[in-house]
């Protein structure tokens, strides 16, 4: 009970658990419209957009990494539709180029950066590759806050046409809906999530916030509302439990265990959920019996 009341894993709990609930509905749609691992790529290639950044201003602001964050990811997203459009490469080996490509850069620039004189304060620079939750401070916690209200304000503003964009593209044209507009907004609210999430869970493990959440969602239902409910809470409770175990038991990071306690949920959500295994077995059982 004194650590639920300690003030530094309010902090940590309070900025988690806000990313996590905000990153599981925004991440629904790249689930179902079987894109999630354009996150994945986005969240590595955010990595030499930090180190960058800091190599321009020399300072480990939040704030200020989150730029470089936000320019490469658009970076990478953009070069993945000019890789896919313009060249036979299709889109997972596209994916798995940039992917690699871009998150070796960061580490040639990490390298260089620790070994060079002229810049000081470099030990935060790895937090940013599998995240350093216990370290956030309460400006890093405003900065979660203000990014997932704007993506949220965004995702139900246009909810219907998001609604109508992710099941069925071809009648969203013909009644008028932008396809492009609709591709940048989760473009834009997906990477500005990516980047404040970035000193919380890491580059590496940053898609799992995005897409373990969204898979356990439509693990439990086919209404869309209440898949992104079911992502919002268990991506929430999953971050607030992952950052108490991280918190009571030493020498267990933040991110990893938030990592740990998703996966869980998902793996008892394929276990029983009305569309997991068991759900599946029992009906075929059923169907064997009545023939």
């Amino acid at each position: 009970m004194d650590i639920l009341t300690s003030y530094s894993f309010l902090i940590v709990a309070i900025g988690t658990v806000i990313l996590s609930a905000a990153a599981g509905i925004v991440g629904s749609i790249s689930v179902i419209k079987g894109q999630s691992l354009i996150g994945d790529a986005i969240g590595h290639a955010t990595f030499p957009g930090v180190v960058l950044a800091f190599m321009l201003f020399n300072v480990m602001e939040t704030s200020v990494l989150v730029i470089g964050a936000v320019l490469f990811g658009i970076i990478a997203f953009q070069l993945i539709h000019v890789i896919t459009d313009f060249s036979k490469i299709t889109l997972d080996s596209a994916l798995a180029l940039v992917l690699s490509g871009f998150f070796g850069l960061g580490m040639a620039l990490k390298s260089y950066v620790q070994g060079n004189p002229n810049f000081s304060g470099t030990q935060g620079i790895d937090d940013f590759i599998f995240g350093q939750a216990a370290y956030m401070l309460k400006s890093d916690v405003y900065l979660i806050i203000a990014a997932s209200v704007i993506s949220l304000v965004l995702f139900f503003f246009y909810y219907q046409q998001l609604r109508i964009y992710t099941f069925d593209p071809i009648y969203a044209r013909t009644v008028g809906i932008s396809i492009r507009f609709m591709n940048v907004l989760v473009l834009a609210v997906t990477i500005m999530l990516i980047a404040v999430g970035l000193k919380a869970v890491g580059a590496v493990l940053i898609v799992n916030i995005l897409i373990a959440p969204a898979v356990t969602g439509t693990l439990w239902s086919n209404k869309f509302m209440t898949v992104l409910i079911i992502a919002a809470v268990s991506g929430g409770m999953s971050a607030f439990i992952g950052t108490y175990i991280s918190t009571a038991l030493t020498g267990i990071a933040t991110g990893p265990a938030i990592i740990l306690a998703l996966s869980i949920c998902v793996i008892f959500s394929m276990l029983f959920a009305p569309k997991g295994i068991f759900a599946k077995q029992s009906r075929l059982r059923k169907l064997g019996e009545a023939a």
